[in-house]
């Protein structure tokens, strides 16, 4: 008891001296966060408000400004936040305010708020947050918008925080004393032996191998792996906001965390396409965000990516392995081309792939078709692939990176083969709920096969979440939520989440014509004049996407907002997809019936409301029209990430343009600053469209700042960089286990990267 004591007593000072050096500083760095926080609102709002608070300010029916401007105000100040709004004019007259304005917060004297000042005052309701924005018109100063923000919140939040630190410190104190009495009531000489264990490396390996034979242990390994978790998770953190994430830092990891293991890339895609044209052969670069991530990193290795040959040229350029060395002007990798017969195709790619897996994983109402013929023939393309992998790989232990829908099954069949390979899966596409996905009549060998990798990618949170829901209710597991992992087969899978994005900054757009020159262009070769307001959308043409109904809020719109037929128009840039089956050839047959029954409604000779283009675009082409157009609808009915909202984003340098997004896109996680509509909802549509219509440009400026700042931050080299990572921290693991003696490294620290 004596020897607990002694080491109790200065454990309990200490930790109390941090609880009081700590609360107080952690009070005055939150109360500088929230203050932040609140100016950076000042500052669009204002931004929003100038430039209808001039036209009303200027006004010559002042009566009439006046109702009008002191109605707007109190629309304004619904914001719960938002406690009360005054304008001080030129000669520091209090002109306007709202009923609750404090008389404390005068225009002139020893307490007046100057333009660009802030202030914390205390009033009888609670403390506030004032904020003075100058405002101008023409050049010319009107006065200054006095802003008064509630702060009681923040005392609120202040309070709770003082006592979850006081919890937290009387917690940590209950547990650090239990590990103290346990530890002084160890032998002295084991506690001795196991310091210098500890000196020497083993102890922390030790006290983890034998936790299961010391039950007495249990406790405190849980707490160190849950300990070590949250390091993990932290240091991750910030080695990802220091990084500047670009080709050269893909290539940095390799080196630093990879360094000479081997990588391969298995997709349906390939990165080069080779095509006859007449009597030349012409290489073609695919426009994928997949290949523009994963290409750095073969340039970095020198791997090996297999991929399916589709070119028409393709057979020609290859070596007797099947092998062709890329790119064509500078050879960094090789690609090894899979073959297909056209029936192997139909059934593997069109069929099973794209009329079964594409419309299950997808609430686009479209029924998926799955037959056996075309099962047979997937497993069978899957197996292909795989025995590719195994062919290429020089090592037992290689990185392979496989790619989306069309080879689920490629991971275990790998896995069988090389049980020491790690093995990243990305999941290009949503995944359904559980109910959803037991329409499929195998689901259980696509779980199987996914579950063969080591890391399994989604774009978004609530996909690897249905994921997990779906193995639960489907196969006998052991899942652990905490961690986002799960033991099938006594491996485990980590299921994580990768937000897919764009590369920054954009090669196409490093080419691009000006903005005005882009308009200018694009509204010519459409025959409209140069006045005229542009919306744009561009996709696959696909039943996803919601073309027809983004074609029926156009409709709305000129039917609500007459004043638009005439002036405006949209431009849809739709690529022929995947017209083999009879869906898309459907669709394609709606989408140009409704925009000709449009154009009928609301065009004329010279003026039509739709334009619509199927055809296939070169991204120079696309990124024209991003850079042309007023706003950019990206209406899907369900999708995975959508590129084309960010690419939207990335071609508007000039930090004007709306970006219109739907909900049930992953984008919209991301991108708040959108105008984020429900596409189902054809009335809030057409509305939104009106808005960005109308949107004054300081506040088009505030939110594609924002948005720009986002996909600048996020971009696609982060994507693949954070999946090298974790594939580095795991195979760190496993060599640390080697080392100890053969334990999975899984088993141990029951967590994954």
């Amino acid at each position: 008891m004596r020897l607990s004591l002694r080491f109790l007593l200065p454990l309990v000072l200490v930790l109390a001296a941090l609880a009081y050096a700590v609360i107080p500083l952690v009070d005055t760095l939150t109360l500088k966060w929230f203050v932040r926080d609140i100016e950076i609102r000042v500052q669009l709002i204002a931004g929003t408000m100038e430039g209808p608070l001039a036209e009303l300010i200027a006004s010559e029916s002042k009566a009439e400004s006046k109702a009008k401007l002191m109605a707007y105000f109190q629309r304004i100040i619904q914001d719960e936040r938002l406690f009360a709004i005054g304008f001080c004019d030129r000669n520091n007259r209090l002109t306007y305010k709202t009923l609750i304005y404090p008389d404390s917060v005068p225009c002139e004297g020893p307490a007046a708020i100057t333009t660009g000042q802030t202030a914390l005052l205390r009033l009888e309701q609670g403390a506030v947050h004032v904020a003075a924005v100058g405002l101008e018109a023409g050049g010319r100063s009107l006065g200054r918008l006095m802003l008064i923000h509630d702060m009681s919140w923040v005392e609120r939040r202040s309070t709770a925080t003082k006592w979850y630190l006081f919890y937290l410190f009387v917690t940590i104190g209950a547990v650090s004393s239990l590990v103290t009495v346990l530890v002084a009531h160890l032998s002295w000489r084991g506690w001795v032996a196991g310091v210098r264990g500890m000196l020497r490396g083993e102890g922390l390996i030790g006290l983890i191998r034998d936790q299961q034979q010391k039950p007495e242990l249990q406790p405190v390994a849980r707490d160190l792996r849950a300990m070590i978790h949250e390091l993990q998770s932290d240091k991750r953190m910030r080695d990802e906001s220091q990084m500047s994430w670009k080709p050269a830092t893909l290539k940095t990891i390799l080196r630093d965390h990879l360094a000479g293991d081997e990588v391969l890339i298995v997709s349906n895609r390939e990165p080069y396409v080779h095509i006859r044209v007449e009597q030349k052969i012409e290489v073609q670069v695919p426009a994928s965000g997949v290949v523009t991530a994963l290409e750095p990193i073969m340039r970095a290795c020198s791997g090996v990516w297999i991929a399916h040959g589709s070119g028409s040229a393709d057979r020609e350029v290859v070596d007797t392995r099947a092998h062709v060395r890329v790119p064509p002007d500078d050879p960094a990798y090789e690609i090894r081309r899979i073959w297909m017969s056209p029936e192997e195709e139909d059934g593997y790619y069109y069929g099973f792939s794209n009329e079964g897996l594409w419309p299950l994983c997808h609430l686009a109402h479209v029924r998926p078709i799955f037959r056996s013929s075309d099962w047979q023939l997937y497993k069978d393309i899957n197996e292909r692939f795989a025995m590719a992998i195994v062919e290429e790989a020089k090592t037992d232990n290689p990185v392979v990176l496989v790619q989306d829908y069309h080879l689920a099954l490629v991971p275990k069949m790998v896995r069988d083969h090389l049980p020491h390979a790690t093995i990243i899966t990305f999941w290009h596409i949503p995944w359904p709920n559980p109910e959803r996905y037991a329409i499929c009549p195998w689901y259980r060998e696509i779980l199987e096969g996914l579950l063969g990798s080591s890391i399994l990618g989604f774009h978004t949170r609530f996909h690897c979440n249905n994921f997990i829901d779906t193995v639960d209710r489907s196969l006998e597991t052991r899942i652990d939520r905490d961690g986002s992992t799960i033991s099938y087969g006594g491996k485990l899978t980590a299921v994580n989440h990768y937000p897919i994005s764009i590369e920054w900054p954009s090669r196409v757009l490093s080419h691009a014509a000006p903005v005005p020159a882009c308009r200018t262009h694009v509204r010519a070769i459409h025959g409209l004049p140069h006045a005229h307001h542009v919306g744009v959308g561009v996709e696959r043409l696909d039943y996803t996407k919601g073309i027809l109904e983004r074609f029926l809020a156009v409709e709305r719109l000129l039917e609500l907002q007459s004043e638009w037929i005439g002036r405006f128009s949209f431009l849809q840039l739709a690529a022929p997809s995947r017209s083999k089956i009879d869906e898309y050839q459907h669709l394609a047959q709606q989408v140009q019936a409704s925009a000709d029954r449009i154009n009928r409604r609301f065009g004329g000779d010279s003026y039509k409301p739709i334009h619509l283009k199927i055809e296939h675009h070169d991204p120079q082409e696309i990124a024209a029209y991003y850079r042309a157009a007023d706003f950019c609808v990206v209406s899907s009915l369900h999708d995975g990430m959508n590129l084309v909202a960010k690419e939207f984003v990335a071609a508007r340098d000039d930090e004007q343009g709306v970006l219109i997004l739907s909900q049930f896109t992953g984008a919209a996680t991301e991108l708040v600053e959108a105008l984020v509509v429900n596409p189902y909802n054809i009335d809030q549509c057409a509305a939104a469209m009106h808005l960005a219509l109308t949107m004054p440009g300081t506040e088009q400026r505030a939110r594609m700042r924002s948005l720009r700042g986002i996909v600048q931050e996020f971009n696609v080299y982060r994507w693949a960089g954070r999946m090298l990572m974790d594939a580095a921290r795991m195979r760190q693991r496993a060599r640390l286990v080697r080392q100890m003696g053969g334990r999975d490294p899984q088993a141990i620290t029951g967590r994954q990267a």
